[in-house]
């Protein structure tokens, strides 16, 4: 199958974006959080100044990728934390990579020099999404936080951008 398109995503997409959310959340493999969003919150994501894309297939959003900021200190300015949702029915057709390369090139074309990522440890399909597309796993976060009650780790993940690429 075809990857989808990427491109920045528009307050068109903010329902279908939430939807995506949601079923993450439902899913419990890809965020601590546990309330769902609305729409009108989703819109409130693009208001930020960093990458937020959406991969669309025949006019339909099926996943999206945003970068959000690591932290307001000045020091980490340019190292973005980010990540990436697809839509269950979408699911390994190409749209995670998809997402996941082209918010690398946004990123760059930003100034970014990082992105790095918390990924549970047991989402062993984002961490190989992650793996294929260049990011190194630098450690685990030992009982992170909690869900439904129970202590989940996550592993850090990272990606040097630019001029901050070792050779």
């Amino acid at each position: 199958m075809t990857p989808p398109a990427v491109r920045s995503a528009t307050a068109r997409d903010a329902a279908a974006v939430a939807a995506i959310y949601n079923a993450g959340i439902d899913g419990r493999e890809a965020t601590f959080e546990t309330r769902h969003r609305t729409p009108g919150e989703i819109e409130g994501w693009l208001e930020g100044a960093l990458p937020f894309l959406v991969a669309d297939r025949d006019g339909e959003v099926v996943g999206f990728a945003r970068i959000s900021p690591y932290s307001d200190r000045p020091a980490y300015a340019g190292v973005g934390e980010h990540g990436v949702y697809v839509a269950v029915a979408a699911r390994g057709q190409g749209a995670g990579g998809a997402l996941l390369a082209a918010l690398v090139g946004a990123a760059e074309a930003r100034g970014l020099h990082k992105l790095t990522a918390k990924l549970f440890a047991t989402n062993a399909a984002s961490r190989a999404l992650h793996r294929a597309a260049g990011f190194t796993k630098v450690g685990v976060l030992r009982r992170h936080g909690r869900l439904d009650g129970e202590w989940r780790d996550c592993v850090l993940v990272e990606r040097l951008l630019g001029e901050a690429v070792e050779t």
